[in-house]
């Protein structure tokens, strides 16, 4: 089973990589980003290190997020959100979801997940809960500052931005 799971993160890592390197759009690109960052973050599930694990997604994934949230903000709507009618696209984004829900389907079927019995588990996440409020609160309040203080930058920059464009209308 473990070799259907790392088969799987390791095409979606790398599947994600290449869409991050590849797409135009800074949302679409970002998004695409998170998918690599998260299968890593799988990956260290594998290798049994999950406080790595969550430590990676509360870390790398939520800065993502933040830089989405910056490119909303910041980047012209209009350069966005490209509107592109195209029937070929849309067929071959259904073809595309399908396939991929079928080779996962596949790989989950596959993998004998049902099969799987085990008498207590490796790791108790309220545990890993526990030291990342207890040892590590240092770095996640140090994280949260600096997500928080990112975040109100860029509505700052907006505000900014929304108010110059209103002088220079006037």
């Amino acid at each position: 089973m473990a070799d259907a799971v790392f088969l799987g993160l390791t095409v979606i890592t790398i599947g994600s990589a290449i869409a991050a390197l590849e797409l135009r759009s800074l949302i679409y690109g970002s998004i695409a980003l998170m998918g690599t960052l998260g299968g890593i973050a799988g990956f260290f599930l594998l290798l049994d290190a999950p406080f790595v694990a969550l430590f990676q997604i509360a870390v790398y994934v939520g800065s993502i997020a933040v830089l989405i949230l910056f490119t909303v903000m910041l980047v012209k709507r209009e350069l966005i959100f490209k509107k592109i009618e195209d029937r070929r696209r849309k067929f071959a984004g259904i073809g595309l979801m399908l396939v991929t829900m079928m080779s996962l389907g596949a790989i989950f079927l596959e993998s004998g997940i049902k099969d799987i019995t085990t008498d207590e588990p490796a790791v108790d996440f309220r545990d890993i809960g526990a030291d990342f409020v207890t040892y590590y609160w240092p770095a996640l309040i140090a994280m949260a500052l600096i997500l928080a203080g990112s975040v109100t930058g860029a509505l700052v920059l907006a505000r900014r931005e929304d108010v110059e464009n209103d002088q220079r209308a006037s």
